[in-house]
């Protein structure tokens, strides 16, 4: 073939891809990895990725738990929406439940944005003196309870676990779980392991609480 009808191409691809970093390639082969845009598994002992939603609580219609199929199922087998109300409160949530179809209402009342309910909120300051703060420290309170009220069921148990109230801060879980390890481990009661069934529950409480951030 003569010269001039030789091929030659026009561009030279003489790229090399670097070789894969020891991270990199224990990454590939780490079967619990999180590809982009997983999340792990709420369970505090779980390192699969989350495919799955469930409530936290009734009381917080839309917050969720982020689970494996797994842990959803057993959350789900367990879930009792009712848990904690008197009977009498279950016939009045049934009764409304049968009324509104379980969907929010609202009532008719103006919108605290409008006119007449800052008129309104001006006339009530004006003719209510509170010079104490007594109206203030009660109000205090009642957010503060609704506060330690939106926990979900999880952490509710944990918390409990730990013989704790569900206003319990940081230290106050910390210091527990530090004084149940020691009250509960066989080394500290002369080998007796009585207690093992609690310390497990007390593990894996704390391990709850500092998945989702309340241990500080």
């Amino acid at each position: 073939m003569s010269a001039e009808f030789e091929y030659r191409p026009k561009f030279f691809d003489i790229r090399v891809r670097p070789p894969k970093t020891a991270a990199e390639k224990a990454r590939e082969n780490d079967v619990f990895a999180l590809k982009p845009g997983e999340v792990r598994c709420d369970h505090p002992e779980c390192s699969l990725a989350a495919t799955s939603k469930a409530p936290k609580s009734r009381d917080m219609p839309g917050a969720y738990y982020n689970f494996c199929l797994k842990h959803a199922a057993e959350y789900n087998k367990n879930w009792n929406f009712y848990a904690g109300m008197s009977e009498g409160q279950i016939r009045s949530q049934q009764e409304l439940e049968k009324m509104t179809g379980g969907r929010p209402t609202w009532s008719m009342k103006a919108d605290r944005g409008s006119r007449e309910a800052a008129a309104a909120a001006a006339r009530d300051a004006r003719h209510i003196a509170d010079p104490f703060g007594l109206f203030r420290a009660e109000k205090r309170k009642a957010e503060s309870a609704t506060v330690s009220r939106n926990l979900g069921k999880l952490e509710r148990q944990a918390l409990a676990d730990l013989d704790l109230e569900a206003g319990a801060d940081g230290p106050a879980i910390r210091a527990a779980y530090k004084d149940l390890l020691k009250r509960c481990h066989p080394d500290m009661n002369g080998g007796d392991r009585s207690a093992e069934h609690k310390l497990q529950r007390v593990i894996k409480a704390y391990k709850t609480l500092q998945k989702s951030g309340m241990t500080g």
